[in-house]
C-alpha cells in the first residue's frame, strides 16, 4: 500500500481484526488515499519529529470509528462516494431551527417531517442540542458533554432514530460541533480545575496578566456588552483562562495534539449516530498567534484538512461546514484554495451574499453589491456555499472598506447606515430590528431581527406597505435560492414570523436580544400556510414555488459559478449569470419600488435563443419596442432557455 506507512497499516489491521475482509480492504483503500493529508497536516501542526507517531494514533481512532459504524451508514458512505456532488444538487434545500422552539423535543421533530417536506427540505440543521452547561449557555454553544443530548430534548437513542427517519426521507441531519471552546463545567475543565496537569494543557491558562495583556493588544472583543475582554480569572485553576466568547466558555488548546485526538473521537461518535453534516462552530478562532486577531490563522486550515481526511477514511458520508463569519476575502479559504483545494470544509456560509442582499434593499442600489460579489475569488469545484437570508445569529455588517472605497463610499458610514436603517432609526425606514452589541469604542453596530421584521412586514400600515414587504421577503429568498449552493431557511421566516416581543422574559435571555429572532414556531400560524389570503400562506407558498423551480433547473447545480453580470446595467438591478452545460441562466433581481429596464440584446450575446422566466411558469421574456424588458418592482426572474430551444 504505497500511500500509507507500514505502521499505519498495522495499526488499522489491529483495530479491524475480525471484520469482513471486504470491509477491511475498503478501509485500507481510503487510508491509502488520505494518509498523505493526515501525515503532512500533523507535521505542519506539531513538527516532523512526532508526526508519524501522532498520525498513526489518529489512524487508530479512525479505524475504531469505522469498526463501530452501523452497516446502513457504511452503505450510505458508499452511496455518497458514488455521488460526490450530492451537496451541490439543486434539490438541496435547508432548514435550521432550535429543536425545542420548533417542535418541543426530538420526538416532536420526527412528527413534523411532513411539514418540512412541503418546503422541499433535504437538509435539517438542529441547533446545539448536546448537553450544555446549566443556566446561560450561549444558546447551547457552551457544551458540557459532547456525547449526551440535553435531557429535555431526548436521548442519544432519540437522536439516532431521528437521523434514521430523516435518511429514509432523503433528508440529512446537520448538527453543531463547537471546536473553539467547551463549557467551564466540561469534564476536561473540571479535571484542570482539580489540578490535573494533563488537562490544564487542554486550555490556555496563565498565572498572571503578562501574556493575556500582550494578546489583547490585537484581539477584538466579540461580546463587549456582556463579556468584555478575552481572558477570565478562575480561582479553581489559579490563573487567567482564555475565554474568547464568555467567561464560562474556555478556549481549548489545539496546539496540544491530545486535543486533536479527542475531537477526532467526538466527530466519529456523532457520525456514527447518523449526523451527515457537522457545522464546525467558531472554527476561525481555533489557533492562537501573538500579534494577530487570532482568527483565520493558517493552522486552522491544516487542522480542518486532518479532521476531514480522517472522516473521509472512517465515515465519508459525513461532511464539514465551516462556521466562519469572516471578511469576504478570508471566507473563500474555508472552502479550500491553494494547497487546501478539496481538503478542508465542504460547505461555508456565504455571509457576504446575505449582507449585500439586505444592503441593496436598504439603499435601492446594487453598485456596492456588484463590486463586493465580483471581488470574491472563484470557489473550488468541490466547495459549496450555504446561502441564507438570515440565521440564528445577529447580522454583522461586513462591508469591506476596500469595496466601499472603490465607489467613493465610506465603509464605516455605510455599515452605520445599515445598522440604523434596520433598527428603524432612519427616516423612511421600514426595518424594525434591534441593535445588538453596539461597541462605542469601535462604532461597530450589529442587528437582530426576523426576516419579516427587517423587511418591513412588522412596520406595514397599508396594503401597499404589506405587498412591498412581502415582495422584499420573496426577492431576498430568490437571491439565496438562485445563487447556487444550499439555501437554508431560518425557522419561522417561512411564515413571516415577527420579532418575539417577549424575548427578554425567558431566563438567561434578558441580555441577548438575538432571542427576538428565535421565536417558537407558531403552529397555529402554520395552519394558514396553504391559504393565499394570509401573509403566512403567501410567504410559505412562495418558498415552495422557489424550491420546486430550483429543483427543476440543472443550471442551479452548485458546480456552476455565479458571476455578477453587466457593467452598465440599471443600478436598481442585480443580475447574476450562470453558465452551465444545460444552457445559460440569468437571474435578474429588482431591488427597488420602481419598474427597471434591462437591455434585451444581452440575451442574444449570452447564447439565449428563446428566453423564458422559470419563476413565472416559463413565461416568454418579451422585449419591448424600445429594446428593453421592464422588470416589475421587487421582482425576481430566473431566465433560462425554453426547453424546446435547448
Amino acid at each position: 500500500m504505497p500511500g500509507s506507512s507500514r505502521a499505519a497499516q498495522l495499526v488499522a489491521s489491529e483495530e479491524l481484526a475480525g471484520l469482513d475482509p471486504f470491509l477491511i480492504d475498503e478501509f485500507a483503500l481510503r487510508l491509502e488515499r488520505y494518509w498523505p493529508t493526515v501525515r503532512s497536516g500533523v507535521a505542519r501542526l506539531y513538527g516532523e519529529e512526532r508526526a508519524e507517531e501522532l498520525a498513526e494514533d489518529l489512524v487508530r481512532r479512525a479505524a475504531r470509528g469505522y469498526r463501530d459504524r452501523d452497516p446502513e451508514l457504511r452503505r450510505l458512505d458508499r452511496a455518497r462516494l458514488l455521488t460526490p456532488t450530492w451537496l451541490q444538487d439543486p434539490r438541496m434545500i435547508g432548514y435550521a431551527c432550535y429543536t425545542e422552539r420548533f417542535a418541543g423535543d426530538l420526538r416532536g421533530v420526527s412528527k413534523k417531517l411532513d411539514y418540512l417536506q412541503e418546503l422541499g427540505v433535504t437538509y435539517l440543521h438542529l441547533m446545539p442540542l448536546l448537553q450544555p452547561r446549566e443556566g446561560d449557555s450561549d444558546g447551547g454553544y457552551a457544551v458540557a458533554d459532547y456525547r449526551a443530548v440535553r435531557p429535555d430534548l431526548g436521548t442519544t437513542d432519540d437522536l439516532r432514530r431521528l437521523a434514521d427517519s430523516l435518511r429514509a426521507r432523503g433528508m440529512s441531519l446537520v448538527m453543531d460541533l463547537v471546536l473553539n471552546h467547551v463549557a467551564r463545567e466540561h469534564d476536561w475543565a473540571r479535571r484542570a480545575q482539580a489540578g490535573d496537569a494533563t488537562y490544564r494543557d487542554y486550555f490556555y491558562i496563565y498565572p498572571d496578566r503578562q501574556q493575556p495583556d500582550a494578546y489583547e493588544r490585537t484581539l477584538p472583543e466579540i461580546f463587549p456588552d456582556f463579556a468584555p475582554g478575552s481572558f477570565t480569572w478562575d480561582d479553581a485553576v489559579g490563573g487567567w483562562v482564555w475565554t474568547t466568547f464568555n467567561s464560562w466558555q474556555w478556549d481549548v488548546n489545539w496546539a496540544n495534539p491530545a486535543v486533536l485526538g479527542e475531537y477526532v473521537d467526538i466527530i466519529l461518535y456523532l457520525a456514527n449516530l447518523g449526523v451527515e453534516v457537522l457545522r464546525l462552530d467558531a472554527i476561525a478562532f481555533t489557533w492562537k498567534r501573538m500579534g494577530t486577531d487570532c482568527q483565520n490563522q493558517p493552522e486552522v486550515h491544516h487542522l480542518t484538512a486532518v479532521l476531514r481526511a480522517l472522516a473521509r477514511i472512517a465515515a465519508p458520508a459525513t461532511v464539514f461546514k465551516a462556521e466562519a463569519i469572516v471578511g469576504p476575502r478570508d471566507l473563500i479559504q474555508y472552502l479550500g484554495i491553494g494547497q487546501h483545494v478539496g481538503q478542508v470544509s465542504d460547505l461555508a456560509y456565504h455571509n457576504s451574499l446575505m449582507v449585500q442582499g439586505w444592503s441593496v434593499l436598504a439603499g435601492g442600489d446594487t453598485e456596492l453589491a456588484r463590486v463586493a460579489l465580483r471581488a470574491l475569488p472563484s470557489t473550488p469545484p468541490t466547495g459549496t456555499w450555504i446561502t441564507y437570508v438570515r440565521c440564528h445569529d445577529d447580522i454583522g455588517w461586513a462591508i469591506d472598506d476596500r469595496d466601499a472605497a472603490a465607489l467613493g463610499l465610506n465603509g464605516f458610514l455605510h455599515r452605520r447606515f445599515l445598522a440604523d436603517w434596520y433598527a428603524g432609526d432612519v427616516a423612511g425606514s421600514w426595518g424594525r430590528g434591534l441593535v445588538f452589541q453596539f461597541n462605542e469604542a469601535t462604532g461597530d453596530k450589529r442587528t437582530s431581527g426576523t426576516a419579516a421584521s427587517l423587511a418591513g412586514l412588522a412596520a406595514a400600515r397599508t396594503d401597499a406597505d404589506r405587498e412591498h414587504a412581502l415582495a422584499r421577503i420573496f426577492v431576498l429568498h430568490a437571491l439565496a435560492y438562485g445563487w447556487g449552493g444550499i439555501p437554508v431557511l431560518w425557522s419561522g421566516d417561512e411564515l413571516g414570523t415577527p420579532n418575539d416581543p417577549e424575548w427578554a422574559a425567558e431566563k438567561g435571555h434578558e441580555n441577548d436580544n438575538r432571542w427576538a429572532h428565535r421565536p417558537r414556531l407558531d403552529w397555529r400560524l402554520a395552519a394558514d400556510r396553504h391559504d393565499l389570503r394570509t401573509d403566512a400562506g403567501k410567504i410559505f407558498q412562495g418558498l415552495v414555488h422557489l424550491g420546486r423551480v430550483r429543483a427543476s433547473l440543472p443550471q442551479l447545480h452548485a458546480s456552476a459559478e455565479s458571476r455578477v453580470y453587466g457593467e452598465h446595467i440599471d443600478r436598481g438591478l442585480l443580475v447574476v449569470h450562470r453558465a452551465h452545460a444545460a444552457g445559460p441562466m440569468l437571474a435578474i433581481y429588482n431591488v427597488t419600488e420602481d419598474w427597471r429596464p434591462f437591455p434585451g440584446m444581452e440575451f442574444e450575446s449570452l447564447g439565449f435563443r428563446e428566453p423564458v422566466n422559470a419563476l413565472g411558469n416559463d413565461h416568454q421574456v418579451a422585449i419591448g419596442d424600445d429594446g428593453y424588458i421592464w422588470i416589475p418592482p421587487f421582482a425576481a426572474w430566473w431566465v433560462v432557455d425554453a426547453p424546446s430551444a435547448s
